[in-house]
């Protein structure tokens, strides 16, 4: 082969390393041959699918040679109602990772800045550079963002500030209280993404509200997802909600159908399952308290968490550990990519899925 092709690629995406996801369970069961495998790896939901999602998404059989509504007409009216926005602020998205990088690539050019903390979620990085424009790394505070420090930071090259409330990989959040005060700093030609992925776990008072603020900060767009606590990682479904203009911006370079049949029916009949979504809050909440209990118990320190998952600090490099687990069946998430070489994160399962992990952690640190 005597042509280059790195050399023809963008220089951002010529010093990219591809995305690695979580293990899947039948990759693990190929390459060891073991079975009853526990994945406590991708903040997935451990209930299994909506009985409301998995009929809807049954209706749709019978059509899926047909393209899908390119619009998303009756989920967008749902979330609409649901959020009290008009449907013109909604857009779509293959979960909501499509939209984040939609909305990088609608405003940010190589000449611009990208702002996002330390040990943020992986997708802003990914994006930024993808594009050539510039990433700035605030040092994380406590784990999670500093917004003080990501204030002082924006400069006139600054186009975007992306902030994970709560954060994945770390769990940590950010009261609504300093999230305004940023806000309130922040010019508006510099556009805010506040991503929710986790906001159905936070019980807090405190936790931000933040789809009403878009009223008085039109510079600001919230992103969430279907994937966690509604449980449908599996088909793609997410959202952005912003003001109508920069959601009209967005729809444009959007791909037409870029959110398919089923995750549409699925995605609009979950939202009206309010039994699974606080039995999925429930299971989550006694999980945390099973791990933390013997976190406790064993001595490892934990960021404390409001999410669907827990990082813990395994006194020593986790590659190894997280190896040691896989061979046991059980499947967890090292984090070194996110510069916490010692840590694993470790995602909220049922009650057995939980005991399984708990009884290798033991047998490893006899």
């Amino acid at each position: 082969m005597s042509c280059d092709f790195i050399a023809l690629a963008n220089k951002g995406v010529q010093e990219l390393h591809p995305y690695q996801p979580g293990k899947p369970i039948s990759e693990l069961e190929r390459e060891l041959g073991i079975t009853n495998i526990v994945k406590l790896a991708s903040n997935e939901n451990p209930i299994g699918i909506s009985a409301k999602a998995k009929a809807a998404m049954e209706k749709e059989f019978a059509d899926l040679a047909r393209y899908p509504d390119a619009n998303g007409y009756y989920l967008k009216a749902k979330l609409a109602e649901r959020l009290g926005v008009g449907i013109s602020q909604i857009t779509l998205g293959n979960g909501s990772n499509d939209v984040l990088e939609l909305i990088a690539r609608v405003f940010v050019a190589p000449e611009h800045e990208v702002i996002f903390s330390q040990h943020a979620f992986v997708v802003y990085p990914i994006v930024t550079q993808a594009i050539g424009a510039k990433k700035v790394v605030i040092p994380a505070k406590d784990w999670g963002h500093d917004l003080e420090a990501t204030a002082a930071a924006i400069t006139p090259n600054t186009r975007m500030i992306f902030i994970a409330n709560p954060n994945n990989p770390t769990g940590t959040w950010v009261n609504k209280t300093d999230l305004k005060a940023f806000m309130d700093k922040v010019p508006e030609d510099v556009i805010v993404v506040v991503d929710e992925a986790y906001y159905e776990y936070v019980e807090d008072a405190e936790y931000p509200q933040t789809v009403p603020w878009i009223k008085e900060y039109p510079n600001l767009i919230v992103t969430r997802t279907f994937s966690k606590a509604y449980g449908l990682a599996g088909v793609r479904a997410g959202y952005a909600v912003a003001n109508e203009e920069i959601t009209g911006l967005i729809n444009r370079p959007r791909q037409p159908f870029n959110m398919n049949s089923l995750a549409l029916a699925a995605a609009e009949a979950v939202l009206d399952d309010h039994a699974y979504l606080q039995k999925a809050l429930d299971v989550n909440k006694a999980g945390m308290q099973q791990l933390i209990s013997v976190f406790d118990e064993l001595g490892y320190d934990y960021i404390p968490s409001v999410t669907n998952f827990i990082t813990v600090d395994m006194k020593q490099a986790a590659g190894p550990l997280y190896q040691q687990m896989l061979e046991q069946g059980v499947i967890v998430r090292p984090v070194g990519n996110y510069e916490m070489p010692n840590h694993l994160r470790i995602s909220i399962g049922l009650e057995e899925e939980n005991a399984k992990f708990v009884r290798v952690l033991r047998e490893m640190t006899k």
